[in-house]
C-alpha cells in the first residue's frame, strides 16, 4: 500500500513566486486552476489576497515564521509547512525562502498541493461542498505528514493557528483549525464541548463533575479529562441519557 508522501509525490503541485515583500512574480498553471485566477491578473500582488480572508491569518503567520529562519543559506533550513482549508479545498502549503549569491533572502516559493480527495469524501448532492466532511485528518509527526483515521482520534484541542490532535496516547499537529474541523467533522461522531475542545464521542467513557466545572473522561493512556462548557453541559448530559 502506497504512503500518503509517496502519492504526494505523484501530485502536480501549484507553485507561486514571491518578491521578498511577498509580491507575486510568477506561478504555474495549476497555482491558477486551483486558486480560480489568471496568472495576469495575480502579478504584482501581495500573496495574502489571492487567499480566503478566513486564511489569511494563517499565510500570514507562515511567511512571518518562514522570514525568522533567514540566515545563511548553507544551513539549509527545512520548508515552512501547513495545512489549511478554503472553500470547498484543503491544501498543504510548503513555503520556502530564496537566497541570493550574496546570502541575502530575495524572496520565497510557495508550493501547495490540492490534497481535498485524499482527506475529503464527495459532497452529498444537497451538502454545501465547502463543508465537505473528512474521511481523513491531516497531521503533522516527526516531518511527516500522516493521514489519521477519524475512528481512532480521541479528541482534538485548539492550539492558536492550529489543532492538537490526541490519539493512542500520541499528540499530533493539524493545521486546520478547531473552526475549519467542526464544519468538516460528522457531528455524530464528534461534539465541541468547550471553547478549545472538541471530543470523540466514541472514546467517551465517563462524566465527572468538579464543583462547577464538568469533565468527560476519556478513553485514552491517561484517562484524559476535558472540560465541558457550561452552555454545552446540558446537550452532553442528553446524548448519554443524563438530562
Amino acid at each position: 500500500m502506497s504512503t500518503f508522501e509517496h502519492r504526494l509525490q505523484q501530485f502536480d503541485p501549484g507553485v507561486i513566486w514571491l518578491d521578498d515583500n511577498n509580491h507575486v512574480v510568477g506561478m504555474n498553471g495549476v497555482a491558477s486552476q486551483i486558486l480560480g485566477v489568471a496568472v495576469g491578473e495575480v502579478l504584482g500582488r501581495e500573496v495574502l489576497q489571492l487567499h480566503p480572508e478566513k486564511s489569511r491569518e494563517k499565510i500570514a503567520w507562515l511567511l512571518d515564521s518562514a522570514r525568522r529562519t533567514d540566515g545563511c543559506p548553507a544551513r539549509s533550513p527545512p520548508p515552512m509547512t501547513m495545512m489549511i482549508n478554503i472553500p470547498d479545498r484543503v491544501l498543504l502549503i510548503k513555503l520556502s525562502r530564496i537566497f541570493g549569491t550574496g546570502g541575502e533572502a530575495v524572496g520565497a516559493c510557495l508550493v501547495f498541493f490540492d490534497v481535498t480527495d485524499e482527506t475529503s469524501r464527495e459532497a452529498l448532492p444537497d451538502e454545501d461542498v465547502e463543508r465537505r466532511q473528512l474521511f481523513k485528518l491531516p497531521v503533522y509527526k516527526h516531518n511527516r505528514v500522516m493521514l489519521l483515521d477519524l475512528a481512532d482520534v480521541v479528541y482534538l484541542k485548539a492550539g492558536g493557528h492550529y489543532t492538537e490532535v490526541a490519539m493512542g496516547g500520541e499528540h499530533y499537529l493539524c493545521n486546520l483549525s478547531l473552526a475549519d474541523l467542526q464544519g468538516r467533522l460528522d457531528p455524530a461522531r464528534f461534539l465541541r464541548v468547550h471553547r478549545s475542545y472538541m471530543v470523540n464521542l466514541a472514546h467517551a467513557v465517563a462524566l465527572e463533575r468538579e464543583q462547577e466545572q464538568h469533565l468527560l473522561v476519556m478513553q485514552d493512556p491517561t484517562e484524559s479529562r476535558i472540560p465541558v462548557s457550561r452552555s454545552n453541559a446540558a446537550q452532553v448530559k442528553g446524548l448519554f441519557g443524563l438530562a
